[in-house]
């Protein structure tokens, strides 16, 4: 249930995510990617489906300063998931819920001690393939 979630959708792409958060009733919403052609196409994906919570934002992590969420969600690679876990830490709510997705089943046990040492809780799992998912709660 995101019904009303304060909601980052972080390497959105398409912004499919955050397009679908908004359809589950979360909002305001957040969608960031540090490429051009993502932003732009996030930008005419979020009007085209009517989206009214969604902001897109071309940038990276270092947008996320000051700012606090309820729910990020991260479909970005391992590495790049490693540089920022501590910007969603930092900008997620108590009680918030961080899914982060985008890397393989080998990459877990290097992204869980990230997120555990980062104060994180696990809080379950999703596989499909050798592609994961991860959720942690603070």
């Amino acid at each position: 249930n995101v019904q009303g979630l304060k909601t980052l959708d972080m390497g959105c792409g398409t912004a499919i995510l955050a397009i679908l958060a908004e359809m589950k009733g979360a909002g305001p919403i957040d969608a960031i990617d540090i490429d051009e052609w993502c932003y732009l196409n996030s930008i005419e994906n979020a009007d085209r489906n009517g989206c009214k919570k969604i902001t897109v934002e071309e940038g990276d992590a270092a947008l996320l300063k000051g700012r606090s969420y309820d729910l990020i969600i991260a479909n970005i690679n391992r590495n790049i998931l490693l540089n920022d876990i501590p910007q969603y830490v930092s900008c997620l709510n108590d009680n918030g819920i961080l899914l982060l997705s985008g890397f393989y089943e080998e990459d877990i046990p290097i992204i869980d001690a990230s997120c555990v040492e980062s104060g994180l809780k696990y809080a379950g799992k999703h596989q499909r393939n050798n592609w994961v998912a991860l959720k942690y709660t603070k």
